[in-house]
């Protein structure tokens, strides 16, 4: 079992920065691949980034490669998604997931996902 914590979102103008970050419960947390998703208002849940259990492999959204960075530190439980230039359209609730995988194992389909948190939001004012 593992419980997700989200925290960091808030609001924030165009252009502007903010780092999400998700800590999880458990001893199993190194067993686990983890990614971000979000949902904006009327729209279904989207992946946005995800990262391997070993923190060896990263995969992005097209909509956020070279403005999102996911990252995990395994030592505290804890991922990130580090976020630049943000845009109106980045505006949605964001929420962490987690699943067991092997070593190099990552997906970016929603259904595939096992754990989720409650979600975090995010706006960005233009």
């Amino acid at each position: 079992q593992v419980q997700l914590v989200e925290s960091g979102g808030g609001l924030v103008q165009a252009g502007g920065s903010l780092r999400l970050s998700c800590a999880a419960s458990g001893r199993t947390f190194s067993s686990v691949a983890m990614g971000w998703f979000r949902q904006a208002p009327g729209k279904e849940r989207e992946f946005v980034a995800t990262i391997t259990r070993n923190g060896g492999v990263t995969v992005y959204a097209d909509s956020v490669k070279g403005r999102f960075t996911i990252s995990r530190d395994n030592a505290k439980n804890t991922i990130y998604l580090h976020m630049n230039s943000l845009k109106p359209e980045d505006t949605a609730v964001y929420y962490c997931a987690a699943r067991y995988s092997g070593s190099y194992v990552y997906t970016i389909k929603v259904a595939e996902y096992n754990y989720w948190g409650q979600g975090t939001q995010v706006t960005v004012s233009s």
